[in-house]
């Protein structure tokens, strides 16, 4: 059985989790996702139309470089105000850049600015990432 301290300090450790989370989201992020059991980082990007990049960049400090730490529940950004694509393209097998940034109708330069992630070559893209295809404004 619980006592009351017990309950107390369950409670208070919870709050205070809530807390540190709310509170490590950037103050301008635009959008806002919660965790499910089994989400992993592109799969909330393709569904979210947010690129990994975006998604990695927005939550610098909530996700590590490989997201493995995801947790159910936790509040991730999206967006950050002024710079949220939501514009975006699964990668499949088989794409290239040039491929990609056909089918969106924006340039190679355009999709490597969206996504300083790609290296130059576009040999680092792999299938199920999420890339930011908005034109350039």
């Amino acid at each position: 059985m619980f006592h009351f301290a017990q309950v107390t300090a369950l409670f208070l450790s919870a709050v205070l989790v809530v807390t540190v989370e709310s509170l490590a989201l950037p103050a301008n992020c635009d959008r806002q996702y919660v965790v499910r059991l089994g989400d992993v980082c592109d799969a909330i990007s393709a569904a979210q139309n947010v690129s990994t990049y975006q998604l990695a960049t927005a939550n610098a400090g909530i996700i590590n470089s490989d997201c493995s730490n995801l947790s159910e529940g936790e509040t991730l950004c999206l967006g950050i105000q002024g710079q949220d694509c939501n514009q975006v393209s699964v990668v499949q097998s088989g794409d290239s850049c040039p491929g990609i940034a056909s089918a969106a109708g924006i340039s190679v330069a355009t999709l490597l600015s969206n996504n300083p992630n790609i290296a130059s070559d576009c040999t680092n893209i792999y299938p199920g990432e999420v890339l930011c295809v908005a034109p350039s404004s």
